[in-house]
């Protein structure tokens, strides 16, 4: 088994300084699609120049973390594919590492990288260990296992890992976390021209968002609604409290927060979208 059986694939969102080192990181080791959320040509036709084995899709728009993922994992023609953010670095054994689990663990769907998140799991030497979900930041697909249904494109961000990893389990799929598969992940922002504020913004809406959905999807209206409603409530007491004492920057935030709520309560898509201005 070489590394021509994996296809790195890589969404950006005006991410060309986030990007440099997580390329690097894979030199050419594997081919790498990277999926653009915007129609900026510059940026396309500079990677592709720099790095042989890298293609560039542009969406036109930004489609958000789910639909964009799904674009690259549809193009991949290899057996494994390895969804990666733009300010991840691997480590130089990564992909030879994963490259060795996926052999010796056949009938896997998605592996996970070492991470933060393994605190309270105990490993013994070297062997995989069986999870309900991954994080999202460094994702292996086994692609023999899915039938071109991948993310959930109702979701711009956020929870879209969780939703997918419990439609693995659903499906008796086999999810594991892998010690010797190193990726280092900065969990700062993947994009570099948003400012904090909008950001923040961003984050609040999308994050309040995809929580009613994916519970309503998973759980039905009524339980969603009851896990939701304390943070409505929490959000419209902020910006009316904001409002008083004129602190914009906090109203505005709590805001996003109210009208993600609101807006998928009432089944409305996911489309508040970060400006670039």
């Amino acid at each position: 088994m070489d590394s021509n059986e994996l296809t790195v694939v890589i969404v950006t969102f005006n991410s060309e300084l986030k990007i440099t080192d997580c390329i690097k990181s894979i030199e050419n080791k594997a081919e790498i699609i990277v999926v653009e959320n915007s129609n900026n040509e510059t940026f396309k036709k500079k990677l592709e120049d720099q790095y042989r084995n890298l293609t560039c899709i542009l969406t036109g728009e930004n489609k958000g973390y789910s639909a964009a993922n799904n674009i690259g994992l549809k193009r991949v023609k290899t057996n494994y594919a390895l969804v990666l953010n733009p300010d991840t670095v691997l480590d130089k054994s990564a992909i030879d590492n994963f490259l060795a689990s996926a052999k010796k663990n056949e009938n896997f769907w998605l592996i996970g990288p070492a991470s933060d998140q393994m605190v309270d799991i105990k490993f013994e030497k070297n062997k995989l260990v069986e999870v309900d979900t991954i994080k999202g930041f460094a994702i292996f697909f086994n692609l023999q296992m899915f039938k071109n249904e991948f993310f959930d494109e109702n979701y711009f961000l956020y929870f879209e890992e969780i939703d997918l990893c419990k439609r693995v389990r659903k499906n008796k799929g086999k999810i594991y976390l892998d010690p010797t598969i190193k990726v280092r992940h900065s969990g700062a922002s993947s994009v570099d021209k948003i400012s904090n504020t909008k950001l923040e913004k961003n984050r609040n809406w999308h994050w309040m968002w995809s929580t009613f959905y994916f519970h309503k999807k998973h759980k039905g209206f009524l339980l969603a609604l009851i896990r939701i409603l304390p943070k409505f409530i929490s959000a419209l007491i902020k910006v009316l409290v904001y409002s008083i004492i004129i602190n914009r920057k906090k109203r505005d935030i709590y805001f996003c927060r109210l009208s993600g709520i609101f807006n998928s309560i009432i089944g409305k898509r996911s489309w508040y979208r970060p400006s670039l201005d």
